[in-house]
């Protein structure tokens, strides 16, 4: 198997641009989130603050896209430019966890003012007529996951190979387990891996809060969430990795943030006693003893009661500390939280400040992954 580092890191969040404003939270965890509590009420959002789009995304592109491609081709770029692997497209592959792309609220409310007189024989019709005349072609193609990647491919040259998974959660974590695969067992040389999230959207409110999901009223740490009824807040994050083979790396004399040393995932069925809190102890169980004592734990748990109670049983039952939750600091970022976690870690590695770090992820649902993140 072959080392894999993390060479490159993109991040953008509710906490602003780069990596300082990130590690400065992380160094101050107790300065609190941004949040805007109001525009989405009764739900809050850690928003996202105005971002120099131009600086990354030609002129002529960025009027093709929607916030969440805006925001995945932006951190690309970051991570690209932080690895010093801007021109280096052409070898890179990209694997992009992304959602199904954004709504035109406006025409959607249109729309269903206008439904109830349309007989139901010709609603198909009618609906499709509907969707295809109000919807610009850029916008109804926005709906397709892999738009996000095609994006990145278009303005960054990223163009050796591309995938695209959907899957809330478990498809950010799989993204990096076949990122750095691809890569420890010879298949490629770099991976740029990520994912983007925009939070200020009522269609994806709209959607989790038909389950429950979201935190409804003031904001309380996720750990506290729990005692009345659990739920995440809603996270703007753009988050990519470049990953690359330790030894490609060095020819080129690129610095590492840190070493991405293993990535174990799960989408166990829970029949029986096939539980979360069980799934994630089988995973552990692939990282061959490499876990250290004292190694920090940063969870990307979304306060979903269910999955922090399996969660927190796991990490005690393990001898491990109390996590540190990312949703504290950036929201619950669905496709990106996973990856930003893994670059938090990265960024606490390379300061010296924290030599080994296991991240965990437990889906609302399903879904468990683990990755472990090293100094070099």
């Amino acid at each position: 198997m072959r080392e894999v580092w993390i060479t490159g890191i993109g991040l953008a969040t509710s906490l602003g641009e780069g990596l300082a404003p990130h590690l400065a939270a992380l160094r101050d965890p107790a300065a609190g989130p941004v949040l805007d509590e109001t525009s989405f009420a009764p739900w809050s959002i850690h928003p996202l603050p105005s971002l120099p789009f131009e600086s990354q995304i030609p002129r002529r592109d960025f009027r093709q896209m929607e916030t969440w491609q805006r925001l995945g081709s932006f951190t690309a770029g970051l991570a690209l430019d932080s690895a010093g692997a801007k021109t280096l497209g052409a070898g890179i592959d990209l694997i992009v966890a992304a959602g199904g792309g954004e709504r035109d609220t406006a025409l959607d409310e249109a729309i269903f003012a206008d439904m109830a007189g349309v007989p139901a024989a010709e609603l198909g019709g009618w609906l499709n007529q509907r969707v295809m005349a109000g919807l610009r072609p850029t916008l109804f193609l926005a709906q397709l996951p892999n738009l996000l990647a095609g994006s990145i491919t278009m303005v960054h040259g990223v163009a050796r190979s591309s995938r695209t998974l959907m899957g809330g959660e478990a498809a950010a974590a799989d993204a990096l387990r076949l990122g750095m695969a691809k890569i420890a067992l010879g298949g490629g040389e770099m991976a740029l891996v990520g994912g983007a999230t925009s939070p200020a959207r009522w269609d994806d409110l709209f959607t989790y809060g038909c389950g429950g999901l979201p935190w409804r009223g003031p904001w309380q740490p996720v750990a506290e969430r729990g005692a009345n009824g659990g739920g995440f807040c809603l996270g703007g994050i753009g988050a990519f990795l470049l990953l690359e083979e330790a030894g490609h790396a060095r020819a080129r004399g690129a610095t590492p943030f840190a070493r991405l040393t293993q990535v174990a995932t799960s989408m166990a069925t829970r029949q029986g006693a096939d539980t979360a809190e069980a799934s994630a102890a089988v995973l552990l169980g692939q990282f061959g003893g490499r876990l250290r004592p004292g190694a920090a734990v940063f969870s990307t748990a979304t306060g979903v009661t269910e999955a922090m109670a399996a969660e927190t049983a796991f990490l005690a039952g393990a001898g491990l500390g109390q996590p540190l939750f990312i949703g504290d600091l950036l929201g619950h970022g669905a496709e990106a939280s996973f990856a930003a976690a893994v670059a938090l870690a990265a960024l606490l590695a390379q300061a010296g400040e924290a030599p080994q770090t296991l991240v965990s992820g437990f889906g609302p649902w399903r879904g468990e992954a683990l990755a472990l993140v090293e100094a070099v």
